[in-house]
């Protein structure tokens, strides 16, 4: 087992689902083979406009054959593993870059960097993992504790102990927790959507620095629903409780729909902005996805 890379972009040509598979060719499969059952980072390339950068761990179960294209295969992600990170790791940070593994012994970039599959040393996946759950300025619950739950493995900073790989595995592995899976996607989704209900368009934060918005999952996490963006919205404690009521949902066209079984129709219009859309995300890539939209509309909408 080890640490890879493998980079995605959002506009592959590959089958790719970053929270349940990737797709490469033959080449890759020795390399890729050697991280079942460890983590791996998903990194966007520069050249892409508006690049993320390394993005989000996630763990490889299995490799298998693609059934539907000859010489290819499909890394099979871990259910639940797939973790987006609140704060994408540039590729250079301006002091050099992230990766050191991919310098040569001159301390210049190898061609190791186009390679779409590649291990990463335990220490350059540590300092990636770090700098992207980085918490400078957190988003504090709208109601609860305000400090961090003792859960929460990765508050470090670049004075930590010496690094040990099996420490590593277990610290990243710890990230399965609910708990801070949960912390994670709120301060993922409240970003995305620039802590803005997204059916209101209210944006409330107390001096405190409490966010009244919350991070709704679209289809729950407890069928099946993974921790990406594209399964998130923003949502005040009012919209969020009557969606997951199903008394509003959306279309795919991301309009705002109220159910037949709403008692005050009047009363749930009044809270809707005017456009009758939702207002976000920021960025067209972490829209919710069609998939999710029509699961909540088959399963909690009440028509």
């Amino acid at each position: 087992m080890g640490f890879g890379v493998f980079i995605h972009r959002a506009d592959s040509v590959y089958d790719d689902s970053p929270a349940t598979q990737y797709q490469f060719p033959k080449p890759y499969l020795e390399r890729a083979s050697a991280c079942i059952g460890d983590w791996i980072v998903y990194y966007e390339p520069v050249k892409v406009r508006g690049s993320k950068g390394y993005y989000a761990i996630a763990r490889v179960a299995q490799i298998v054959p693609d059934p539907s294209v000859a010489n290819m295969y499909l890394a099979l992600i871990e259910p639940g593993s797939y973790l987006e990170f609140p704060n994408p790791v540039p590729f250079d940070d301006g002091s050099g870059v992230i990766e050191t593994g991919l310098l040569n012994e001159h301390g210049r970039l190898s061609g190791r960097r186009q390679a779409a599959v590649r291990p990463i040393s335990p220490k350059d996946f540590d300092r990636i993992l770090t700098r992207g759950l980085a918490e400078e300025q957190p988003l504090l619950p709208r109601i609860g504790a305000a400090s961090l739950p003792e859960e929460m493995p990765f508050q470090l900073d670049e004075g930590q102990s010496a690094f040990v790989y099996e420490q590593e595995r277990e610290r990243v592995a710890a990230m399965t927790t609910r708990v801070v899976r949960d912390r994670v996607f709120r301060r993922v989704v409240l970003r995305a959507y620039g802590e803005r209900c997204a059916v209101t368009g209210l944006k409330l934060i107390n001096g405190g620095g409490r966010a009244e918005v919350a991070a709704a999952h679209i289809r729950p996490v407890e069928q099946n629903g993974p921790d990406i963006i594209n399964n998130g919205v923003a949502l005040s404690g009012t919209a969020h409780w009557m969606f997951d009521r199903g008394l509003i949902g959306f279309s795919d066209e991301l309009e705002i729909i109220i159910s037949r079984q709403v008692n005050d129709r009047d009363g749930v219009e009044s809270l809707i902005n005017k456009t009758g859309r939702l207002i976000g995300p920021l960025l067209a890539r972490d829209r919710p996805h069609p998939a999710f939209l029509s699961w909540h509309r088959e399963n909690c909408f009440k028509q």
